[in-house]
């Protein structure tokens, strides 16, 4: 009967399309905003607003987007903030080329794999002490500017400052969710102190402060990176972390350092695609891209059901490659050129089976590796990519007394089993879900995304690219198309697909085509809430403008002057 009501709910949802408009495409639920001078898009509107009004003052993308991304931290902490990790992709307009940052925090000294081992974990776990890792977007932020500011970061941050200290309204969404998380976290010291002041987080339209926020971020301002990663703010995490039985140290504060990495690509039909190497998990977009690129996914058409078979039998192969080699580069040497390669492809490609769906999928043989989301772009050309999580929402749910954020619990996605590319190891970071993205095209730059949630990442990368150049879409409506989602057991903690997996559609797939999926052996399911949250701004080389689009799964808005 529950599998009757399931198929029964299918139905009744799966004609939703936009709303008819006078111009436009099918699935674009509105306008994509143009404009010459700048664009920002961002999750949260307070943030891209913040955004614009740095780049008005003179400041050029990359401060927009470390003002925008401290304000976020405050609107949506739902999904970000600085006991976080960031990503970056920037295209400097100065030198003509892209830089990669990877900002992501590494494990404890003190914390071991035998401490697992000995006291029964089989996995780590998802809340409290035992996953926290160092949080990287402070250090993050402070190398963007380094390398790319230009204004104060005093000034930068004091948008941030000021709505923490006089509040904003909460939008539905973001009241949604920090009751949601606030459900489970609650029991976490600290926790109800910052983000349940009146006894409940706060509902749609009260207006929220957080100073204790407003004076760590005033802290940074004034003290720089350092005033986070030493001194009594690290003193703080680190006394906070010891009294609950947690293992990060001041010196695991002190010695954190983010690293400038060179952003990977494959070329897609003419179209450079470029994602940042592991430990993230980019590099399994441009795997999936370089398996669909030998089919005509135009002629099979959007939607149908041939493409969205070949389209998740080669997330499945990706993700099998995901499973076992992406880790922290420091410790495993990810073949990350052969995994990306042509030849590689083509010996992959071949495990697909046009009529059915795998139902157990390998990882290949080496030749002898939730979240906010923003972009930002500047009158001289400079373009940000930059992503930017706690991890499950709200992060660990440990707060440190005083300081007004979550530390991440990223350190759940090690693997606990030794010999695994990402085993736990002392001061090692972790395999990471978020990633930036960014498409050049004849070595310029064109189209600057991302979207969120996880493992949804990098097959909603590789549909955006495939619904741009494939289905010709225009950026608004390649976001808001319906998404495939497929989930599994390949995960990087150490397990493989057995079973085939789960598909899941959004809204807007036609019935006939899930029954011929069912009968190509796919099960499929329904799935509310996790198929990202998409931003994107767009170069028109010809016109020298801006396109900039935000979808309506979020509170996400697109905007220019």
């Amino acid at each position: 009967m529950k599998k009757f009501l399931v198929l029964i709910l299918l139905i009744s949802v799966c004609s939703a399309e936009a709303q008819d408009r006078i111009t436009g495409s099918k699935f674009a639920t509105r306008s994509e905003v143009i404009a010459q001078n700048g664009m920002a898009a961002t999750s949260q509107p307070l943030a891209t607003q913040v955004a614009l009004d740095i780049l008005k003052k003179g400041g050029n993308a990359i401060d927009a987007a470390i003002a925008a991304n401290a304000v976020l931290g405050l609107v949506e902490p739902t999904g970000n903030g600085i006991g976080g990790d960031l990503f970056a992709i920037v295209w400097d307009a100065k030198t003509q080329q892209l830089y990669g940052l990877n900002a992501s925090g590494r494990s404890p000294y003190s914390l071991s794999l035998d401490y697992f081992k000995t006291n029964g974990y089989e996995k780590i776990p998802s809340y409290g002490p035992l996953p926290v890792s160092v949080p990287g977007a402070v250090d993050g932020w402070f190398e963007l500017h380094g390398k790319f500011g230009s204004m104060e970061m005093q000034e930068i941050l004091q948008p941030a400052i000021n709505y923490a200290n006089n509040g904003f309204p909460v939008t539905e969404l973001i009241s949604w969710y920090m009751a949601r998380g606030a459900a489970n976290l609650k029991r976490f010291p600290g926790f109800k102190e910052v983000y349940m002041p009146n006894g409940s987080t706060p509902k749609k339209g009260e207006v929220f402060k957080n100073p204790a926020l407003a004076n760590t971020l005033s802290l940074i301002a004034k003290g720089g990176r350092d005033a986070f990663y030493k001194g009594p703010v690290a003193k703080t995490i680190a006394d906070y972390m010891d009294q609950l039985g947690g293992f990060l140290s001041e010196k695991d504060l002190s010695d954190h350092t983010s690293e400038w990495v060179e952003p990977v690509s494959v070329n897609y039909r003419g179209y450079d695609v470029w994602e940042l190497p592991p430990n993230g998990q980019g590099i399994a977009a441009l795997q999936q891209l370089k398996i669909l690129e030998a089919y005509d996914l135009k002629s099979m058409g959007f939607g149908s059901t041939e493409y969205i078979h070949t389209f998740t039998e080669a997330k499945k192969l990706a993700f099998a490659d995901r499973a076992k080699f992406y880790a922290d580069q420091d410790f495993y040497k990810t073949p990350i050129d052969w995994l990306i390669s042509e030849e590689y492809a083509a010996e992959r490609r071949k495990l697909i089976n046009p009529e059915k769906a795998a139902q157990s999928v390998p990882a290949g043989q080496l030749k002898d590796g939730d979240t906010i989301y923003m972009t930002v772009a500047d009158k001289d050309g400079n373009m940000v990519s930059l992503i930017q999580s706690n991890y499950r929402g709200m992060g660990s749910g440990m707060t440190p007394p005083g300081l007004g954020f979550i530390l991440q619990d990223r350190g759940e996605l090690f693997s606990l089993e030794e010999g695994h590319a990402n085993v736990y190891e002392p001061h090692k970071r972790p395999f990471h879900t978020i990633i930036p993205a960014f498409i050049t095209k004849d070595g310029k730059p064109w189209v600057s995304f991302g979207l969120m949630g996880g493992a949804t990442q990098p097959q909603g990368h590789a549909q955006i690219v495939i619904n741009l150049i494939d289905f010709g879409m225009n950026l608004q409506e390649a976001g808001d198309a319906p998404r495939i989602l497929h989930t599994g057991s390949s995960q990087p903690t150490g397990s493989i697909m057995t079973d085939g997996g789960t598909l899941q559609l959004e809204s807007g797939i036609d019935y006939e085509v899930i029954r011929k999926l069912v009968l190509m052996g796919h099960t499929m399911s329904w799935n509310v809430g996790s198929y990202g949250g998409y931003q994107a701004i767009m170069w028109d080389d010809k016109n020298k403008v801006y396109y900039g689009a935000s979808e309506s799964r979020k509170d996400g808005q697109a905007a220019g002057y």
